[in-house]
Parts: structure tokens; sequence; C-alpha cells
């Protein structure tokens, strides 16, 4: 059922879904993991692609970046796709000292200073939190194949450039990781009776400086995408 920002058949899009925040790596998971792989959208530059991993259907489609970004895509996939799981691939910067660059972090559940879950009307803050099959699964097979992997609270920003620099307040409550997705995607899936993950890779570490390129964070980051791949 095309929308105003996916024109894909419904047909056209599995059940899972892996949705990394730059659809130039979604092109390049497509490329270089999928067999078969048919670009299904185009709408606004967000690419989608269907293909199989292991002979099974999965869909890998660009989220942007930010909440507002990722709330309508994965909330069209839930109610007009018919997509059961999605599974948020992206990027983070480190907030805890135990991280450094390309560590891996599943995101068990997220702070956040977005607005989005006002929309719901609720007598209290809710917490969003990633499906514990999912979870359970993804941090099993990255121990099957050899992969160190944190799981913990995560930040969901809706600032990039934080004039406040309030880094350092969550840093206290022991947050892993900061990014920009991942409370709305959880909170759809919630809402919707659905299932999502995010698995980040840590790109930058705001504390010390560091960072990986853009051209590192677009295709090289493997070991989330082949972990991801594990639970279609």
């Amino acid at each position: 059922m095309p929308t105003p920002h996916n024109n894909a058949a419904r047909e056209d899009i599995a059940a899972t879904v892996l949705m990394p925040g730059d659809p130039l790596r979604a092109q390049y998971i497509a490329e270089h993991y999928l067999e078969q792989a048919k670009l299904v959208n185009a709408v606004r530059g967000m690419y989608a692609y269907t293909g199989y991993y292991q002979g099974k259907p999965v869909t890998v489609m660009g989220s942007g970046m930010g909440v507002p970004s990722i709330a309508i895509y994965s909330y069209e996939l839930f109610h007009f796709y018919d997509v059961e799981s999605i599974i948020r691939i992206g990027t983070a910067g480190a907030v805890s000292d135990q991280l450094t660059l390309r560590d891996l972090v599943l995101a068990v559940s997220c702070a956040t200073n977005s607005n989005f879950a006002q929309q719901y009307r609720l007598p209290g803050t809710p917490a969003p939190t990633a499906d514990f099959g999912l979870l359970r699964q993804a941090y099993d097979s990255a121990q099957a194949m050899g992969k160190k992997v944190y799981a913990g609270q995560i930040f969901t920003s809706d600032v990039f450039y934080d004039d406040a620099g309030s880094l350092a307040e969550w840093k206290k409550l022991g947050i892993l990781a900061v990014e920009m997705e991942s409370a709305a995607l959880y909170l759809n899936a919630a809402r919707a009776g659905k299932k999502a993950l995010t698995i980040c890779t840590i790109s930058d570490c705001p504390f010390t400086g560091e960072s990986c390129s853009p051209e590192e964070r677009e295709t090289s980051f493997h070991d989330m995408i082949e972990l991801a791949l594990q639970l279609v």
C-alpha cells in the first residue's frame, strides 16, 4: 500500500526490515549481502531494497536522521506494510568510558529528551524498550559469532549540536551511547504490538574527539550488519 513516503507495493516489503539511518548504507547492504535484491522504494531518496539472505526474505531501508524521520517510516512499515520486526542498524556516540570506536551496542532501553511519547497522553513516563526475543537472539548470536557486544540503556537525543553539553549528565546514569532514533522506533513498535531492536556501532567518541569517516560509516561496519542478518 503506497504512502506519501514509500511507493512500494505491500508484497514488496518483507516481514523483517533492517533499518540503517543512511539510505546509501541500505544500498551497500543490498548489494553486498542480499541475493536477488530489488529496489522497491526511492521516494525522497530513501532507498528500500528487498532480497534474500540465506533463502529468507528481508528488506533493508533507510530511516533518515532523528526521531521524526524514523517515526514516519517505521509507523508506515508496521501499520501499512505488515512488517513484524524492525532492526535498527545505526551509528552512535560513546558516552560510557568502556566503549571505543567500532564497539557494538545492543540498546535494551532508551532514555530520551524527545517529546514523541506525549501523543499517547499517558499518565506517566513510558520506558522505550527493545523486544526481549530479538535482544536475546542478538546477544546469543554475537556470542556464537565471537563478537563482543555491550547491552544496556542508550540515550535518544533530539539534539546533535547540544548547546547545554548534557551528555556528561546522562553519563552519570550509566548511559552507554547516544543516538537520535531508537526511542521513537521502540514506542512505535510497542504501540503497534510489533518488535524492534537497535544494534549500534560506535562511530565517534564525543568526550575524546575520535570518530570514523563518512566512508567508514557507510561501508565498513560489517560486524553490525552480519549480526543483524542473524535475526532474519
